[in-house]
């Protein structure tokens, strides 16, 4: 059961990586990055790694999201 987890982590990690690249829309991207860090920090978690999972959801999930929202904010949201 833990190697299906793993497989469906993996997935949704590659997912992620790839709806970032190909989306248009910024304050999309910006939330998609934020789901692929929420993500690694289960699995670096999984991996028995708690410090590393820790920073992860402090600087990737939370810090750098709070950066490309206000980004996106001062700026415009679609390519013309």
């Amino acid at each position: 059961m833990s190697q299906v987890f793993d497989a469906v982590l993996i997935l949704l990690l590659i997912t992620c990586a790839l709806a970032v690249i190909h989306t248009k829309d910024l304050l999309a991207a910006a939330i998609i990055f934020s789901t692929y860090s929420l993500v690694l920090c289960i699995v670096w978690q999984l991996r028995g790694s708690p410090d590393v999972a820790m920073t992860e959801a402090a600087v990737g999930a939370g810090v750098t999201t709070v950066l490309f929202l206000v980004t996106v904010s001062r700026t415009t949201r679609h390519e013309k």
